[in-house]
C-alpha cells in the first residue's frame, strides 16, 4: 500500500459493509423458511462467488470501480422498499464485490508483506457483531457507505491509488506450475476443513452481548496481528506458533471462556497468513486469490451443520481439522516465502 490512509480506509469500509450486511439479514422478517432460505442465498453470493468474482475482477483490473459498484449495491439492497429475496441479492453481491475489490487493492499495494491483509480483514468482525446486535443500524450503515463512495476516488487520487493493473511490479511466484497448483490446493483445502472444525465446537460460556464482544476482540486482534507475525516470523513459523495450541485450546477448552478466546486469538492469526500465501503462489491474480480463500469457507461451514460429534469424537476432529491447516501452510511457506524479495 502506497500510503496508510487507503489501507485505513478500506479496513473502516469493511467494517460498514459487513456491518450493513447483518443488519439486513438478522433484521429481516417472515417465516422461518424464508428467512432460512435468505440466509442461505446471502451467504451463497457473499462468499461462494467470491472466486468467480475474483478472476472477472483480474481480467478487468478496475478495482477502485468495483468498489464504488458495490457500495452502491449495498446501499440499495438497505435502503429499497424491495421483496426480501431482491433485498438478499443486492447485499450479497455487494459483499462478494467489496471483499474482492478491496482484497485486490490491498494485496495488490502490500509491498510484499502480509500486515495489511491483517489491517483490512480484521474490522469486519466488529461489523457482523454490531449488524447482529443492533439491526437497526442499517441505515445508519447505509448513510456512512454512501459517504464512502463520495470520497473514494478523491482520497485514491491523493494516496496514489491510480493505477488498476501493475503486473509489471508484482514478483514472481516461486516454483514450477505443478507446485503452485498443488500448494494452492492445499491451502483451499485447508481453509474448508478449518471452518468445519470450527463449526463443530460450540461455546457454552459465551451468553449475552459483553461475552460476545469479547469473543470477537480476540478474533479482531488475531487478524490483525497474524499478518505482522508472519512478516516477523515468516509464514512457517508463525503457524507453528499458533495452530497446535489452538487446536488445542478449542479442542479441549471450548466450553471455558479463558482457553476458548486464546483459542479463537490464536486461530486467526492464521487468516491473513494464509491469503497472503495464496496471493505469493499467483501473485497475477489477487482478486482470485482473496476470493478462493473466502469461497472456501462456505462449503467447510455448511458440512460443519450436518455433524454432531461429541466426547473424544469432536476433540479427534478437530484436532485433525487444524492440523492438516498447519500441514498445508507448512507445505505451501517455502514456495511462497522464495517468491520475490
Amino acid at each position: 500500500m502506497r500510503e496508510p490512509y487507503f489501507l485505513w480506509y478500506l479496513a473502516l469500509c469493511h467494517l460498514l459493509v459487513d456491518g450493513l450486511c447483518a443488519a439486513v439479514v438478522f433484521g429481516l422478517t417472515g417465516s422461518g423458511e424464508l428467512l432460512a432460505g435468505g440466509i442461505f442465498l446471502y451467504n451463497t453470493l457473499a462468499f461462494a462467488c467470491q472466486s468467480l468474482t475474483g478472476l472477472l475482477a483480474d481480467r478487468i483490473r478496475r478495482h477502485r470501480e468495483g468498489l464504488a459498484l458495490s457500495f452502491g449495491l449495498l446501499a440499495l439492497g438497505a435502503l429499497l422498499p424491495v421483496p426480501v429475496m431482491a433485498r438478499i441479492v443486492l447485499i450479497g453481491l455487494g459483499n462478494c464485490l467489496f471483499h474482492v475489490a478491496g482484497g485486490a487493492l490491498t494485496l495488490e499495494r502490500n509491498h510484499g508483506k502480509a500486515g495489511p491483509l491483517g489491517v483490512f480483514v480484521a474490522p469486519g468482525a466488529y461489523g457482523i457483531l454490531l449488524g447482529t446486535l443492533f439491526p437497526s443500524l442499517r441505515l445508519f450503515f447505509a448513510a456512512a457507505l454512501c459517504l464512502a463512495a463520495l470520497v473514494l476516488f478523491p482520497l485514491s487520487a491523493a494516496c496514489g491509488v491510480m493505477d488498476p493493473d501493475i503486473a509489471g511490479k508484482r514478483e514472481k511466484a516461486g516454483g514450477g506450475k505443478g507446485d503452485v497448483l498443488a500448494a494452492s490446493l492445499f491451502l483451499t483445502g485447508a481453509v474448508a476443513v478449518r471452518a468445519l472444525g470450527g463449526s463443530v465446537v460450540s461455546f457454552p460460556w459465551k451468553q449475552g452481548a459483553f461475552l460476545s464482544f469479547l469473543m470477537v476482540t480476540c478474533v479482531f486482534a488475531g487478524k490483525m496481528a497474524g499478518g505482522f507475525l508472519c512478516d516477523r516470523a515468516g509464514a512457517r513459523r508463525a503457524a507453528w506458533l499458533s495452530v497446535p495450541a489452538a487446536a488445542l485450546l478449542i479442542a479441549f477448552g471450548s466450553s471455558r471462556m479463558l482457553p476458548s478466546l486464546a483459542g479463537q486469538f490464536l486461530l486467526n492469526l492464521t487468516m491473513p497468513i494464509t491469503l497472503w500465501l495464496l496471493y505469493r503462489l499467483m501473485p497475477d491474480m489477487p482478486g482470485y486469490a482473496f476470493g478462493l480463500a473466502a469461497a472456501a469457507l462456505w462449503p467447510g461451514a455448511i458440512a460443519g451443520r450436518f455433524l454432531t460429534l461429541t466426547g473424544p469424537a469432536r476433540w479427534i476432529f478437530v484436532l485433525a481439522c487444524f492440523l492438516f491447516g498447519l500441514w498445508a501452510i507448512l507445505r505451501a511457506g517455502d514456495g511462497a516465502e522464495r517468491a520475490g524479495p
